[in-house]
């Protein structure tokens, strides 16, 4: 291994995958899926990472971000990561340019273990061997019959424990849609969705009908923007039913502010968007202070090196989209097996190779 390794070159490319059948939650509704695919290189090896995000986060890559990069050491993680920061201070740090951001930091770990020929995990440090996954999607413009396939496949197919299905668009609806999902489910716990879509007051008047249907998690009963009415919800929620969000965590900032304010059970916080593997390793640490078990929000194979490092890990997200991607742009891709997936070890770095000829037809 040499002393140093220069980064030769950073290139950014956007595709775009239509969903299988139309989606919704209770704020939204889409037909497409958006990856913004990052490679670095240095001392012959190239680091992957990337985003799901929009595909102006290339453009805002390939102009603004990659030549902070080049020239730079790849072993020096931190440096690099505070100098993206600070490229971005005058456009602002979250959203976009938190997708950015996070994408080239997940490429530059990648990078470093490729370069010492150590899988991701191991460099990291391993915590456990595997992590758990439930099973994610349940999308409200599902009928009944594509519902309840769906939720038994993850338990019956992938042994999941738990699944979330979304709520919040047709509120009335819910209780006879979470009927369907518990009996498709039997004893496997049910989590729901709701987006950000109710007030405080019908987020607490909801969390009592869905208590009913032994639901175990409501995630973003209210926008995560409004902590105190997420404590607030926390606080009237019936006894065994947690409060969960975060996945709109881009800066530490932003999870401080959760945490403080009592906001939730267990946080969630999204490597494509918290800055990357070392925002969600800051994030964990500031969970593991504050005795709150922390989620991974989507993307599950790029989460996966670093979900079985961190302290008070409790699972990923298993979500239908990014499942069905990661298989179909990426070699490596982690399968499940008894509600778990593990990181492969024979393999350095995250253990993922990009299909660049597969992907070529969803290039945008």
């Amino acid at each position: 291994m040499a002393n140093q390794a220069t980064i030769t070159a950073v290139r950014a490319r956007a595709f775009t995958v239509p969903t299988d059948a139309p989606e919704a939650d209770g704020t939204f509704a889409w037909g497409k899926t958006t990856i913004v695919v990052v490679h670095v290189e240095a001392a012959g090896r190239t680091g992957l990472g990337y985003s799901y995000t929009d595909a102006s986060v290339a453009a805002l890559i390939g102009a603004t971000l990659a030549s902070v990069l080049e020239g730079g050491d790849a072993f020096d993680i931190p440096r690099l990561n505070a100098a993206l920061r600070d490229a971005v201070r005058n456009l602002g740090r979250s959203g976009l340019a938190a997708s950015a951001i996070s994408a080239l930091d997940t490429a530059l770990w990648d990078l470093k273990a490729r370069l010492l020929d150590l899988p991701l995990a191991r460099l990291l440090g391993l915590a456990r061997d595997a992590a758990e996954i439930y099973g994610s999607g349940g999308f409200t413009s599902y009928d009944d019959r594509q519902l309840s396939v769906q939720l038994a496949g993850w338990v019956e197919r992938d042994g999941c424990r738990a699944v979330k299905m979304k709520v919040g668009s047709e509120p009335g609806c819910d209780p006879a849609r979470m009927a369907v999902a518990r009996r498709a489910i039997g004893e496997a716990a049910l989590f729901i969705d709701a987006n950000g879509a109710f007030t405080p007051k019908r987020a607490c008047a909801f969390a009592q009908a869905a208590a009913a249907f032994d639901v175990a998690w409501f995630e973003e009963p209210v926008t995560s923007d409004d902590a105190a009415g997420l404590a607030m919800v926390r606080a009237r929620a019936p006894v065994g039913m947690e409060i969960a969000a975060g996945e709109y965590v881009y800066t530490l900032d932003d999870m401080h502010g959760l945490l403080a304010a009592g906001a939730v059970d267990v946080a969630q916080a999204d490597v494509t968007r918290c800055g990357g593997y070392t925002g969600f390793r800051a994030v964990a640490s500031l969970c593991a202070a504050a005795h709150i078990d922390l989620s991974g929000h989507c993307a599950p194979a790029l989460h996966l090196p670093v979900a079985v490092a961190v302290p008070r890990f409790r699972h990923l997200e298993w979500f239908h989209d990014h499942v069905r991607i990661e298989r179909m742009l990426f070699d490596g891709a982690p399968v499940a097996r008894d509600g778990f997936i593990a990181p492969d070890l024979s393999r350095p770095g995250n253990g993922l190779t990009f299909k660049h000829q597969d992907a070529e037809a969803y290039a945008v």
